[in-house]
Order: structure tokens, then sequence, then C-alpha cells
């Protein structure tokens, strides 16, 4: 949920008022490890140790603000906390020593204490942050370190607003009431929903200290009523937050923007903006590489079987949409005895007569995929993303499927969120399509470091075959 608190006609972002605290002790813990890794061999802490302690220290700051790692984790996961402190420190780990490879200063430092303070700190760091966490997590379902909420408005969204919080008592909100101006008889209440009454007692309570945050979750077709109540509420303490009904969560990425001094929602927007580029490309180009070094011998037996047991060539190129909708040549081991790649493509069926006996157990295993990887190293694809379709079938389907090319935000991937989950293969329905379009437009909604190491685990996991993939 984006928290955000109206002022003065501005919508800002909801900053963690620890976070200063937070900052302050992920530094002085990091100095501590060095110490504590220099006391163990022992070493003297020469000015060497200060300031590769200072690179380290400063690098995962910003690597952390980077990472959102300082923000309000009331609503967060454990995982997410542990991993993007894991991947901050890891880049942390590569700056040191490459300045220490630059400026020729290795052998001023002990591999020993190296070695010890990069191993001691990231568990310092996980260790700090999980006590902190399931301290929190304790208090706050014994009643401390609460907030007292209430929501203005009572729909679907309220209702589901309410179980969401119940379900997860540890963010530490706590539900005093629902106001609603309407008649009780027209309202979907539901056993145990605590109405409070009118809209105006919401801003009597917030005044009188008895809420600490409001939410609105009034239709945005509402925007006179939502303008009005906002405006009483400019005028107290409480955090506001507006959660929007239920079409909005079909929005792609939604995020504020500014033309000017006007602030606007962007609509059909991609997560691929500013530093997250740089961190999506650096993580395919590792990745590729890494993949590409340990296939490069399968695949060059794969290229053999292909050539001696038919007719064509090993690699077949087809066009295919990549970002923003833009043709490009995806790479696969040719696994059919037909290279289409017009404007009529006809999807593999089961026992289909053109795939080839190579060609099908290449297909069933994903294995006709590995060239994509080239792919990647060449920027056209990403190792995660929406799976890319023959540009007839694109043209197809998005006559058909609702919201069908907002998957071309981002770069397709080799795999991605809806394959894990099952939806590879054949579409030989509309739902099948439909329900792969879902995931693809959940994953550009959620895209984030942590949801593409997941992906990339469970392919592994799960293997790469399926029961739809002839």
């Amino acid at each position: 949920m984006r928290e955000v608190i109206m002022s003065s006609g501005f919508v800002r972002n909801n900053i963690n008022q620890f976070a200063i605290v937070y900052r302050f002790a992920d530094f002085i813990l990091i100095q501590l490890c060095l110490l504590l890794a220099a006391s163990l061999y022992p070493a003297t802490l020469s000015v060497h140790y200060q300031l590769i302690g200072l690179i380290g220290s400063t690098t995962y700051l910003l690597s952390a603000e980077l990472f959102w790692l300082y923000r309000s984790w009331r609503a967060g996961t454990t995982k997410e906390i542990l991993f993007y402190t894991l991947v901050s420190w890891a880049i942390s780990v590569v700056v040191v020593l490459s300045f220490m490879f630059l400026t020729k200063t290795s052998d001023n430092y002990s591999r020993y204490v190296l070695i010890s303070w990069m191993t001691i700190s990231p568990f310092a760091l996980c260790s700090w942050r999980l006590a902190l966490r399931y301290f929190l997590f304790h208090i706050r379902k014994k009643g401390y370190n609460t907030r007292s909420v209430g929501i203005i408005g009572m729909n679907e969204t309220t209702l589901t607003l309410m179980e969401e919080l119940e379900r997860n008592p540890e963010t530490g909100y706590r539900v005093a009431g629902v106001f609603d101006d309407r008649d009780i008889s027209r309202l979907p209440l539901k056993e145990g929903t605590p109405l409070a009454g009118r809209i105006e007692g919401a801003v009597e309570a917030v005044n009188d200290g008895k809420l600490d945050q409001i939410f609105i979750t009034l239709p945005m077709t509402a925007n006179n009523r939502i303008e009005q109540i906002l405006h009483r509420l400019g005028d107290t303490n409480a955090e506001v937050h507006f959660v929007p009904n239920f079409f909005v969560y079909n929005l792609v990425h939604s995020r504020l923007c500014n033309v000017g001094g006007l602030q606007t929602i962007s609509v059909f927007d991609t997560p691929m903006r500013g530093a997250t580029v740089a961190i999506k490309r650096a993580e395919d180009i590792v990745l590729s590489l890494g993949i590409l070094s340990a296939i490069a011998l399968p695949m060059l037996m794969i290229a053999i079987a292909i050539k001696l047991t038919s007719r064509g060539p090993v690699i077949f190129k087809q066009n295919r949409y990549g970002v923003d909708g833009k043709r490009i040549k995806v790479w696969k081991f040719r696994s059919m005895s037909v290279t289409e790649n017009g404007d009529k493509v006809t999807q593999a069926t089961k026992n289909d007569n053109r795939v080839t006996k190579v060609g099908a157990f290449l297909r069933r295993t994903s294995l006709d995929e590995l060239p994509q990887f080239i792919n990647v190293l060449q920027g056209k694809m990403s190792v995660v993303g929406p799976r890319p379709h023959a540009v007839a079938h694109n043209e197809m389907y998005r006559k058909t499927v609702k919201y069908y090319m907002l998957r071309h935000r981002i770069k397709p991937g080799i795999t991605g969120w809806a394959q894990v989950n099952g939806w590879r293969g054949e579409t030989d329905t509309l739902e099948k399509m439909q329900m792969r379009v879902q995931y693809d437009l959940d994953y550009i909604k959620n895209w984030s470091l942590w949801l593409d190491f997941k992906i990339v685990l469970f392919t592994f996991v799960k293997g790469f075959v399926g029961k739809n993939v002839y």
C-alpha cells in the first residue's frame, strides 16, 4: 500500500520518522564489525582500514537508500528486508574490493580481517533488523506501538482493507471505527463492523486525539466529497491515506508525477525508471553471463543434434514484440521442420507433426529457449519478464484480451511470473491467455529485485517443463 499524506494541496511520500536512527545504527554497526574483525586477528586499525570502513559504510547507506530499506516496513515482509540488506552489503563489498584493486593497495590489508569483516557485517546487519522487527511485532500484538485507524466510507474496498489489517496484526494498525453518511440500510455491513457514525465524527475524533490515521475508501467518482473531507482533515495532524476503489488496482505501475507545479498520477507506466534501469540491466548481465558459461557445452551438443537430425538452420530467429511494442528478433533452437515467421503463426499443439523428434524434447524441457540468453546480453530481452509472443499472436490477442499490450511496458523475459505459476505452453483458449496476461501485469505492477530473485529460484526449483508445452 502506497502511503501518502495531504498537505497544502500536494501529495508527499510518508517518511519513516526513525529512519535517521536506523542509518546511524547501520553506520556504527559496520564500523564495530571492522573493529571486531581486526581484534580477532589481531591487526592495527590503520588509516587504510578506516578508509575502507568509511567507503563500505557510505556505499551501504547509499545502496540501502536505493532499495528503500529505510522506509516504514510495517506492511513489508521479513524476506524482503533481509534480501535488500544483503544486496546492499554485496554492493558495498564490490565497491571496496574495486577501490583496493584500482588503487593497488590490497597489500595494506590482512585478507583474514577483510574476509571476517565482510562476513560478520551482513550477519550483524540482518540480525539487528530481525531482532528489532520481531520486538516491534511482539509489542504491537500486545497493543503497544499501535496506530488508531479511522476509515471513511463503507464499501467493498473497506471490507478488504479491514481484512488485511486484521490478518496482519504486526502492522500495529487498529481499526477504531468506520464512518459513513449514508443510512445504515444502504451499507454493506458485515458482522463485527465497527460502524462509528457520520464522517464529521471522524474529523472530531482526529481533533480529540482519538485517531492517528485516516483511510479514505470512497470511490474516485465522489471527488467533490473527497475534496471536502481532505479540506477538513487538512486542518488536523492525522496522517491521511487514500485507498482507491477497485479499478485503480488495474493500473500498471501507477506513480506520482509532476508537470511543473501540478501533480498527476501516471496510469500505464513502467517500473524501469532511473536507477532501476541500471539495476535490472546489471542483473541481466550477471545472470546471463553466468548461465551462458555453464550451458555453453550443452548448447553446442544441442546444435549438433539439431543439425544431424533435420534440415534447416540451428537457430530460428522469430519476430516478436519487445519493450514498447518494438519488433525484435528472438533466438531459439529450431524445434520444427518449418520456420513460420509471417502474418499467420500456428501454435504448436499436442502431437504436432511439425515438431521434430529432437525438437519435442527441447520444447518439453524449454532447452530450445537457451539461445535467448544471448538476446539478454544484446539488451533486447531480460532474464525475467513477460514471455514474448509471435507478432501474429500479438495482433490477434490485443483485440480480444483486455490490457494485453501493457505487458510490453518492460522487456520480455526468458522466464516470468506467469510461467512459474503454471501459465506457459499452449494457449488454446482465450481464458488461458487472459490468465497469462493477468500474471504478466501483476509482475509489472509489483516489480522488484526481490520478485525477480523469487522467479529465478522458482524456475530452477519447479523445473522448466510444463503440462501444456508441446
